[in-house]
């Protein structure tokens, strides 16, 4: 039975428990920004345990993740992030470009305007096969390898090595094009097709993702 001093102790924990949060998602973010680490549960795993906190801590949402890393890039690297983003979003444009029969829509951390030092350019593909992209990209002699798909919903994953970043092409059956995708968090996971990246482009970033 709950008693009035459970429920005192409970309202008593909610702003810790915010606070607490709030310091992971804020070491979490310059763990990302620092040393590129691209997965958010590892940095904020990583995040508690620098802090000092118990594996039982309560950890923040991947938004507050992305928020902390806005701030922290606004303040400490705004040159180096709009320069890089500004790269990215154009190798993007590059490979959407050679890829349009497959109906490419760019998304993932380089869309939003987060992404790290050691990037990842996720590009969303629909195919009946993902044997036609690798037909395509072997017939342009385009080198890529296979990894591990994060989601059940994509039939496989090809990596295409760049200087400076990876580019995964996600490939999704052609029924999934019409279906919102979300991240593991549950929201939704924003995508730009290559119109709508030629926009943002040509906006200097202005233009919202």
């Amino acid at each position: 039975m709950t008693t009035a001093i459970d429920n005192m102790n409970r309202h008593v924990d909610y702003p810790r428990a915010a606070k607490q949060r709030k310091r992971i998602a804020s070491a979490a973010a310059r763990l990302v920004a620092e040393n590129g680490i691209s997965d958010f549960a590892v940095a904020k795993r990583k995040a508690a345990k620098s802090l000092g906190l118990p594996e039982t801590t309560p950890l923040p949402e991947n938004a507050a993740i992305e928020s902390e890393l806005s701030v922290y890039r606004a303040l400490f690297q705004p040159d180096e992030q709009s320069e890089q983003i500004d790269y990215l979003r154009h190798k993007a444009k590059e490979i959407m470009l050679i890829l349009q029969r497959f109906k490419p829509y760019l998304t993932g951390s380089v869309l939003e305007g987060t992404a790290g030092r050691y990037p990842e350019i996720d590009v969303q593909l629909f195919a009946d096969s993902a044997k036609d992209v690798e037909v395509f990209l072997l017939n342009r002699h385009i080198p890529f390898a296979h990894t591990t798909p994060r989601s059940e919903r994509a039939e496989a994953v090809l990596s295409i090595l760049d200087e400076e970043a990876s580019i995964n092409l996600i490939i999704y059956p052609p029924h999934e094009e019409r279906v919102t995708i979300r991240s593991r968090d549950g929201r939704v996971r924003r995508r730009a097709h290559l119109d709508k990246l030629i926009k943002l482009l040509n906006s200097n970033g202005k233009e919202t993702p």
